[in-house]
């Protein structure tokens, strides 16, 4: 345990984590300033009026006379004002560290360009099925700090790059890197293997590293070790094995489970529920549990869910598709017997969008791209694509297309924020313009 007394702390970003790290040093006897970008940051209501607040900005001179800075994973270290607090000796985490210094029980992380969220819930789940008293949350649901409030016999924790790199001290029982593929371009001006470099310091100290057999860049940057369990579609200690037209899911040699007793589709959903049942494994949960919740869970809203089915038409929410690769996933292995009408657009995030035109080939697929780079995704088949400014306009074009048959899957490729509040707003407005038009 950490002793903060008579530090000068600064807290940047409030929401419900800067409100979470409020909190923790309050508790602690210690009060912090507070600053955020925005002139109105949501919870600011909720900070106690002792509380020394800025906003609309970021005050310079309470960074260089901190202690301690808790930075908002939304504010790049390379900030102006907090390189400058760096270079002038100021220490600098996030609210990831400050939990993982509390923490008394094991850690389960996992990190990756997708599927995180899914893993994370599942991991969950096969804890409750054992019985397990259980904390989930960091990069979804509940902040991390607030998991600390009721003590758990394990914690599961979804971790973004941007978490990692204000981490120093998290000792997981068990970490992941899912997948590696472009997203965030905008923060990591080096490119990829930067954005890698800060998913590889999950596991930093960990005891167990689940690493994807298909994907290179999921490796520690010497290659694997003897902490290393593999998980992949075919080769890997946890791979996916077909036979006869059926799928198994397989664990070093051995069949554990046919695929159709899950309700999770699709082969990305596959390969997370072998990398979920690797790290449940890896922190000894029994195994008929975690196979139990495998049975079990529904998936995640806004991850290619299905929103409704009406008129021999499918429509599907994947909003929490924000980055390429996710859309790839989405595509890759995906069944349609009709004309799939695919809404992409938003904010790509200087991402590159060309790894997606090898899935939209053929005739019976329309685009429909909205938003801040719809003209650019358009480009990639222009022959089939119509752009439109904004998501809705696009869905009352395909509404009066639509045969039995055919699907609707929004699934961007694109942050949501330059026309939505968040990923899940713009998930929750398709579904009710898909049952209005459906």
């Amino acid at each position: 345990m950490a002793d903060y007394q008579g530090k000068n702390v600064v807290i940047i970003g409030l929401g419900l984590t800067g409100l979470s790290c409020v909190n923790f040093f309050l508790a602690r006897g210690v009060t912090p300033r507070v600053m955020d970008t925005r002139v109105t940051p949501p919870g600011i209501d909720k900070l106690p009026e002792h509380v020394e607040r800025y906003v609309g900005s970021l005050n310079e001179d309470w960074l260089l006379a901190a202690d301690l800075i808790i930075a908002s994973p939304g504010i790049a270290l390379a900030t102006p004002a907090l390189s400058a607090a760096a270079d002038a000796g100021v220490e600098i985490i996030g609210d990831i560290e400050l939990f993982c210094r509390e923490v008394q029980a094991p850690v389960v992380a996992v990190t990756g360009s997708n599927g995180k969220s899914t893993v994370t819930t599942l991991v969950g789940e096969m804890a409750k099925a054992a019985g397990v008293s259980v904390g989930v949350g960091g990069n979804i649901g509940l902040p991390a700090l607030m998991l600390l409030d009721l003590p758990h016999e394990l914690y599961v924790l979804e971790l973004s790059s941007f978490q990692l790199e204000t981490t120093y001290s998290l000792n997981a029982a068990a970490a992941t890197i899912l997948n590696v593929t472009e997203d965030h371009m905008d923060r990591y001006p080096f490119g990829l293997q930067q954005y890698r470099a800060a998913k590889l310091r999950i596991y930093e100290n960990a005891r167990v590293c689940v690493v994807n057999a298909d994907d290179a860049l999921t490796m520690p940057v010497r290659g694997a070790d003897a902490r290393c369990v593999s998980f992949g579609v075919d080769v890997g200690d946890y791979h996916l094995n077909r036979q006869q037209g059926e799928t198994w899911l397989r664990v070093k040699g051995e069949k554990v489970l046919n695929v159709k007793e899950m309700k999770l589709v699709g082969r990305h959903n596959y390969t997370n529920a072998l990398a979920a049942l690797a790290l449940a494994d890896a922190v000894g949960l029994p195994r008929a549990s975690s196979l139990k919740a495998l049975t079990t869970f529904t998936g995640l809203a806004h991850r290619f869910e299905l929103v409704l089915e009406s008129k021999g038409v499918r429509w599907i929410n994947d909003s929490k598709a924000t980055n390429v690769g996710s859309t790839e996933a989405a595509l890759n292995g995906l069944h349609c017997e009709g004309t799939l009408h695919l809404l992409l657009g938003g904010d790509g995030k200087s991402a590159d969008f060309s790894p997606l035109r090898p899935f939209l080939q053929g005739d019976s697929i329309r685009l429909y791209c909205f938003g801040r780079d719809g003209a650019q995704l358009a480009e990639l088949r222009p022959d089939v694509a119509e752009q439109t400014e904004t998501m809705e306009e696009a869905m009352r074009l395909i509404a009066g297309q639509v045969k039995p048959g055919d699907m609707v899957l929004l699934s961007p490729a694109c942050a949501s924020l330059d026309q939505f509040k968040n990923f899940e707003q713009r998930g929750e407005i398709f579904a009710q313009l898909a049952k209005e038009l459906g």
